[in-house]
């Protein structure tokens, strides 16, 4: 009971602290793919019914099980984070930091930033 109430409190901490202080930011380049293990799009159900990046982890930054999920991550591996505008991308990668994780973590902006800097193709 304590530790989920601690991941909900950093969760929460987390979320805090990156909405008042991070901008959205989108990489701007070409993302090496052969790098990458994971593209995780955290965007709503409702948002990825729109499209999604081909072969994306669908993992909802404001659904109940967003830790959960990001846990069972390799946490040395690399990834590349998008959601709408890159503000959530960014929440979801300081929370990742705090839980551990040590690989290389991009935000890639939103959707289309996101295909464009990575050449994958927007499914859906």
């Amino acid at each position: 009971m304590k530790k989920n109430f601690f991941k909900l409190v950093a969760t929460l901490a987390v979320a805090l602290f990156a909405t008042f202080s991070l901008s959205a930011c989108s990489n701007q380049g070409s993302i090496d793919m052969a790098s990458v293990s994971a593209v995780i799009d955290v965007r709503t159900p409702a948002e990825t019914a729109d499209g999604y990046l081909e072969g994306a982890l669908l993992i909802d930054w404001q659904g109940p099980d967003f830790a959960t999920e990001i846990e069972k991550l390799d946490k040395a591996a690399n990834y590349v984070i998008y959601c709408r505008s890159g503000n959530r991308a960014g929440q979801a990668i300081e929370l990742m930091k705090t839980l551990g994780f040590t690989g290389t973590l991009t935000n890639a902006g939103g959707l289309d930033d996101a295909a464009a800097s990575t050449g994958l193709p927007i499914v859906f």
